[in-house]
């Protein structure tokens, strides 16, 4: 067993799929020595559906059974066992059928089997290119299907970084490249996004699709041209930073955007130009008015400048954001522990 804990930011949501649909029982030491696999599963509980104990277990039901708990959870104790023996009993090839019964949930608009399922396949074959596309695609299925927050959050994020992978070890698949261009677009990261779409305009012959994403590159133009002037501020280039975004002061398609505004904020701090800064965070907590850095950086202005009314104002207003995002959190937290 692997002492390694993986980082998995979506596998509470499939954890408990273990506890409701299994049991576990010790196979025979003889049998594990007639089929070859006791130094695998010597002392190692295997799963077996609740639903199939009237079935007797198979080999291939075995194999099926443990693929969808590693799914569930990729820190399972006997994770390392199981991948074991299902290499050992089917080699690679049992990730074929599995991808194909992924695919079938996912027909079905039941992507959190999907996603279980296709899980299973990338840590069975880590190399499998059809798996990491799969489990992306699975994954931006089933946070485009939900409105709750933190799901998003984490399904967003987890299709994301499964469509990056691909795109490192599969350099030529021109889908991987489509699909993670709409993933930085939605993260507001144009530069990427751009970048990413003109290596798929190199790979794609599909006309329909260059000409879809040749229409979305000419959108990107401003909104590339903004995040640079973001870069300029966090690169302490502040003057270019402002140079830049002060061009958008007034372009109503853009003007709405908060981060405008805060990093101008920001980029006027620098310069000791405060009014002008305070202007601009003001304007952000228009738009966003939880925004707790922006009360932080206008906290920290107000006293530079020695007011001290103003920077207690803003002091309290983090405080009581912070308080109530916390008890958001534990709210949460409770009801994730209360259904488990």
């Amino acid at each position: 067993m692997s002492e390694e804990m993986r980082s998995d930011r979506v596998g509470e949501y499939f954890i408990s799929k273990v506890k409701d649909e299994f049991l576990f029982d010790e196979l025979s030491d003889g049998y594990l020595k007639k089929a070859g696999i006791f130094d695998i599963l010597s002392a190692v509980p295997v799963p077996i559906r609740k639903s199939e104990i009237s079935q007797g277990m198979t080999t291939l039901n075995i194999a099926r059974n443990m693929a969808y708990v590693i799914g569930c959870d990729i820190n399972f104790r006997y994770r390392d066992n199981y991948i074991a023996y299902i290499k050992r009993m089917f080699k690679k090839d049992f990730v074929l059928p599995l991808l194909s019964e992924g695919v079938d949930y996912a027909e079905k608009d039941d992507y959190e089997n999907a996603c279980i399922i296709f899980r299973a396949c990338i840590q069975i074959d880590p190399d499998n290119k059809d798996g990491f596309y799969c489990y992306a695609r699975a994954c931006k299925d089933a946070y485009e299907s939900s409105e709750e927050e933190e799901y998003l959050g984490r399904f967003k994020a987890e299709s994301l970084e499964a469509f990056e992978h691909l795109t490192l070890m599969a350099r030529d698949f021109d889908m991987g490249f489509y699909f993670l261009g709409f993933g930085y677009l939605n993260m507001g990261l144009y530069i990427k996004a751009k970048l990413t779409w003109d290596r798929f305009m190199e790979l794609s012959k599909d006309d329909e699709l260059r000409k879809e994403v040749k229409e979305l590159l000419e959108k990107l133009r401003e909104p590339c041209r903004i995040e640079e002037g973001y870069n300029h501020v966090l690169g302490g280039r502040f003057l270019e930073g402002i140079e830049t975004l002060e061009a958008y002061r007034e372009d109503e398609r853009f003007n709405k955007w908060w981060p405008l505004w805060y990093y101008l904020g920001v980029a006027y701090k620098d310069i000791s130009e405060p009014d002008k800064a305070e202007e601009a965070f003001l304007k952000v907590l228009n738009l966003s008015p939880s925004n707790v850095e922006t009360m932080k950086e206008l906290a920290d202005l107000y006293k530079a400048l020695g007011n001290t009314e103003r920077e207690n104002k803003y002091r309290r207003k983090i405080t009581i954001v912070e308080n109530n995002m916390e008890l958001d959190r534990q709210e949460k937290g409770e009801l994730t522990a209360s259904m488990s």
